[in-house]
């Protein structure tokens, strides 16, 4: 502002008070205003309102009442006393509606010295008020009305006046028939005190309904003044996205915050922006916001502040307020995304969409134009989202995936989720009861345990710590103790920037499914219990968890024949958690074992597959130099191990599987096998081989741990480097395994790559189709169908079997928008073609 202006806009104003109109619903703008008053929306990352304020005080109205109704807390706690402006804010609130006179009238009190202006706090204007204000001193008026000329009249009141100005006729939100005029009225008006005797205390009245026309009949001297500035009724979703374009073209003489880094481009203070990200403006990056390299901001894009957009995403006339995730290949046209929401990789939003705050679109979601996603929901994968999400629970996916609660580290995953679930699990349990916690190596995994650590405490649950501890100690020390249940936190497998939240029963199992159902009731009503001042429960560090673990797996697994064999053994803990107990183990069963990476090595929580299988040449070439036995390599938890044989060669998992088995059933010719239906039906040989049965299990974990809990289950394992050892317990456990296979090889005197040799070849090959959660059931159907008078196998999935032995089952997967498949033929080729056989069944079906 030019400072020599400055006196000449006060002199008008001089005296002179403001009412600032914040009172509205804004149901029109709803999601957006579920859970915020309409004057908070940011139009270019500043709340509405606090440009209106601005334009205040510009023309000298610092003393300002602000009229509050609809959760005016949130208005009070934002601007305060006005200090930060510059400017002396007080509050009339409305305990009911009273309506645009009502409402002033309310705060009669501090209007009733002097001439007053009220403007609303929701509208987005420039106008002239110091040029108003000497209009309406001139014209002795006892209310002026600011008018704007506009080409749709219909949602406004339509005002005619005579050539001195004065107002004739007013008419609220007409019919075409109606129009006489493109005049309308503002909201923006400067008043007398005395308007004060024509209002009603207490009573809802309207100034352009009741007031204003009764005045008319009066003769009172109420004229128009026809602003030529810019106006915009920020009342619908339509003309939120509107009033950031009219923004950022300069439209309209408001303050945009940060620096203009190129013509059009506007970028604020901490913001970073990739040298090879692609920005076309007028558009706006907000404070600590970041761009990655390769994205694409088009025309009007408004980003608000901590903002991550992440590389080859693309955004166009897309208004994202603060805190909001935007992965890599999403794309967002003409949209809304309120704050504190996740939108992920290759998620699609369209014209006219709006999703609300606390949001969650996962991978692929399609969210169609117009429609409204309501605060606190989850759009799942692939979901193909039509109609609008506002109670209902469609478009929610299940919390629970196949590992937990899963998620990005302080994206999906963050302190403050980890402590409503633990809080949720906490409240299905009974006061005073006692948790197990553990966790992985890395950072995030102990944060994220404390924050469940304080929740659970805060909620009367006492927990037993067990810090840093593999996976199946874990469960055993639930297992074996009076734990109603646990709760460990580890890095995803080959993600090390997300967390998977595991919730365990009182068997040290994972939860079942009704018990995570029940979970998911609590924590998506947040009807969480807490805990009174004494019922504040206790945080212990058990001791001798490591050691018990260890004296029960020797008491319970055959060990013998290991000194006598003499075996050597390599093993690698890839720093993980395994590290822990196996120093101690390995002494006590008289092994001799070279052992790496035996450390604690938080930088390295996880592995993708290319370095496992790098860490696992390493390992044969040392296995091999050394002589030793085989070669066994721990994922970080614990839970599950590869092999390598004596001559240093990988078996990998689903071999390792039928060598584990072989060896089992070789030695105990009774008994069952417990098996996903996803094994080779080689296996069907070996057991045969052996007089042993197999048992064929659904594909969950939990499945298979159920069926290992039968009594003459010898042996299971999920082909995926997960073995179960009966005798010791029913999860799965790499270091019960290690402890088995080591007495196994000891007193078969047979080398794993002789073992392998006996078994036959199988040939199985996988393959995962992209499958719309909502073409899911029309997928199986169309399988079945195709099936014809073909065998049918329905424990998990569809398996069908041909009249020739070879099998292809289809498999739909709980978590994501996509379909597995699994076919064995009797060689490679026999099995490619039955696989792109019935591929072509589901992606017709799919499409």
């Amino acid at each position: 502002m030019n400072d020599g202006l400055a006196p000449v806009l006060h002199a008008a104003t001089a005296g002179m008070k403001a009412v600032v109109m914040a009172g509205g619903e804004g149901t029109r703008l709803r999601p957006m205003t579920a859970n915020q008053p309409k004057p908070l929306l940011p139009v270019v990352n500043r709340p509405i309102m606090e440009h209106v304020l601005r334009l205040l005080r510009r023309h000298g109205f610092t003393d300002t009442v602000v009229t509050v109704q609809f959760l005016a807390s949130l208005i009070r706690n934002y601007f305060g006393d006005g200090d930060e402006l510059g400017m002396n804010l007080q509050y009339a609130t409305e305990e009911t509606p009273l309506g645009t006179a009502g409402s002033v009238k309310n705060a009669e009190s501090e209007l009733r010295d002097s001439t007053f202006v009220v403007i609303s706090g929701d509208a987005l204007t420039d106008i002239d008020l110091s040029d108003m204000a000497r209009f309406h001193h001139d014209h002795k008026a006892l209310v002026t009305v600011a008018l704007k000329r506009v080409p749709n009249p219909l949602e406004f009141g339509i005002v005619i006046t005579r050539d001195d100005g004065h107002i004739d006729r007013f008419l609220e939100k007409p019919t075409w028939g109606q129009v006489f005029s493109d005049t309308v009225n503002t909201g923006v008006y400067m008043m007398e005190p005395e308007i004060f005797e024509h209002v009603a205390t207490g009573e809802k009245v309207d100034w352009s309904q009741e007031v204003f026309p009764k005045l008319l009949e009066m003769g009172a001297p109420i004229y128009g003044y026809i602003a030529d500035a810019y106006w915009e009724d920020v009342g619908t979703l339509e003309s939120l996205i509107q009033v950031q374009a009219d923004v950022l073209n300069r439209q309209v003489d408001v303050d945009i915050e940060g620096f203009e880094m190129m013509p059009g481009v506007w970028v604020c203070e901490g913001a970073e922006v990739d040298p090879e990200a692609i920005l076309k403006g007028p558009l706006y990056v907000g404070d600590y916001a970041k761009v990655e390299g390769g994205a694409e901001l088009r025309e009007y894009t408004v980003l608000g502040s901590n903002v991550v957009v992440k590389n080859t995403a693309f955004l166009h006339r897309a208004v994202v307020y603060d805190n909001v995730f935007i992965g890599p290949q999403t794309n967002l046209r003409g949209c809304i995304i309120g704050k504190n929401t996740d939108i992920m990789r290759g998620a699609r939003i369209e014209e006219g969409a709006v999703v609300g705050d606390e949001c969650v679109v996962e991978e692929e979601a399609y969210i169609s134009s117009g429609v409204r996603v309501y605060p606190f929901k989850t759009i799942e994968a692939g979901a193909l989202v039509n109609t609008s999400v506002i109670w209902e629970s469609r478009g929610q996916r299940n919390l629970f995936g196949p590992r937990g609660v899963s998620g990005l580290v302080n994206v999906e995953i963050t302190p403050e989720l980890a402590v409503r679930l633990a809080s949720a699990y906490a409240t299905t349990l009974r006061k005073g009861e006692v948790v197990t916690t553990s966790r992985d190596v890395s950072r995030a995994a102990r944060a994220l345990k404390r924050a469940v650590i304080s929740a659970l405490t805060a909620s009367a649950i006492n927990v037993r710590d067990l810090e840093a501890a593999p996976a199946p100690i874990t469960r055993f020390a639930i297992a074996h103790g009076d734990a109603a249940g646990g709760i460990m936190i580890h890095t995803t497998p080959a993600d090390a920037q997300s967390v998977d939240i595991t919730f365990l029963d009182e068997r040290g199992a994972d939860l079942a499914p009704g018990a995570q159902r029940r979970l998911e009731r609590v924590f998506s009503r947040q009807e969480f219990r807490r805990a009174f001042p004494g019922e504040i429960a206790d945080l212990t560090y058990p001791s001798r968890t490591l050691e018990d673990y260890s004296h029960e797996l020797l008491r319970c697994v055959d060990t013998s024949g290991i000194p006598e064999a003499g075996l050597k053994v390599v093993i690698d803990t890839a720093g993980g958690t395994a590290a822990l107990v196996l120093p101690t183990l390995l002494a006590r069963i008289g092994i001799d074992v070279l052992t790496v990476n035996n450390r604690l090595d938080e930088t390295v929580p996880t592995e993708t597959l290319t370095e496992h299988m790098r860490a696992l040449e390493r390992l044969g070439e040392l296995v091999a130099s050394s002589r030793a036995a085989f070669g066994v390599r721990f994922d970080p938890v614990g839970e599950r191990i590869s092999l390598v044989d004596e001559r240093g060669v990988i078996v990998h998992d689903d071999r390792a599987l039928l060598v584990l088995m072989d060896l089992v059933a070789a030695e105990r010719h009774t008994g069952r096998i417990a098996l996903p239906v996803t094994t080779t039906r080689v296996a069907e040989d070996v057991a045969r081989f052996h007089r042993v049965g197999i048992h064929w299990a659904p594909t969950s974990p939990d499945e298979l741990t159920k069926a290992a809990a039968a009594p003459d289950v010898i042996f299971a394992g999920d082909g995926r480097g997960g073995f179960v050892v009966p005798e010791f317990g029913t999860a799965i456990d790499g270091i019960a395994s290690f402890v088995r296979l080591t007495g196994l090889v000891a007193r078969t005197k047979l080398t794993l790559s002789q073992i392998d040799a006996r078994i036959p070849q199988a040939y199985v090959l996988r393959r995962s189709v992209s499958t719309p959660w909502a073409a899911k059931g029309m997928v199986m159907r169309s399988v079945v169908e195709a099936a014809g008078d073909r065998i049918l196998d329905t424990t998990d999935g569809v398996r069908v079997v041909e009249d020739d032995g070879r099998w292809v089952l289809v498999l739909p997967d709980p978590a994501e928008a996509v379909t597995h498949m699994w076919a064995e033929g009797h060689d490679a080729e026999s099995a490619n073609d039955l696989l792109q056989e019935w591929a072509a069944v589901v992606e017709g079906a799919g499409s």
